[in-house]
């Protein structure tokens, strides 16, 4: 489904799935240029040592089989990094997304100074809430504008996120 909007309207929406802690198994990015969903980025990740919290693979479903053969987050960077650098970036709980990406960095020997993105990104959650939505979570913010939703995939999730913030 693609949106168009006559403003222009340009960012990325990021999301990130974690095996454990900070540590990334997916990643789901989605582009927005004048208003139009541009291009969708997806990838499963292989976490250091391909270790899993039992409680997250019960979240989204991603098991140390799913990512066995998956590149690491310093093979798949140029692909994030093309997308996000010098972007206006959208997350569904901002605060999230982006401790994750900058510790994942800063773990990888990697400065997230060079993404040139601001110290907070925009964020889908916070704006929902200002609104007066109860609860204000992904899911429910979904439901209610009719978006669909494979909760916790992170192609998904960032889709989701992207258009919730061009209705806004």
């Amino acid at each position: 489904m693609q949106l168009t909007f006559p403003w222009n309207l340009d960012f990325v929406a990021i999301d990130f799935e974690t095996a454990m802690s900070h540590h990334i198994c997916s990643v789901g990015i989605v582009t927005v240029e004048n208003g139009e969903i541009t291009d969708q980025y997806h990838a499963l990740i292989q976490p250091p040592e391909n270790q899993y919290n039992y409680h997250t693979i019960k979240v989204h479903g991603i098991t140390p089989q799913d990512t066995f053969n998956s590149p690491t987050f310093y093979q798949i960077f140029p692909e994030i990094e093309k997308r996000l650098k010098g972007k206006v970036v959208v997350a569904h709980n901002e605060k999230f997304d982006r401790n994750v990406l900058i510790k994942t960095m800063r773990d990888n020997s990697m400065d997230y100074e060079t993404l040139q993105l601001p110290k907070q990104w925009d964020c889908t959650l916070k704006i929902y809430r200002k609104k007066g939505y109860k609860p204000a979570n992904l899911n429910a913010c979904c439901q209610v504008h009719g978006i669909p939703l494979n909760h916790h995939d992170a192609l998904s999730d960032a889709l989701a996120c992207a258009k919730l913030y061009m209705i806004q």
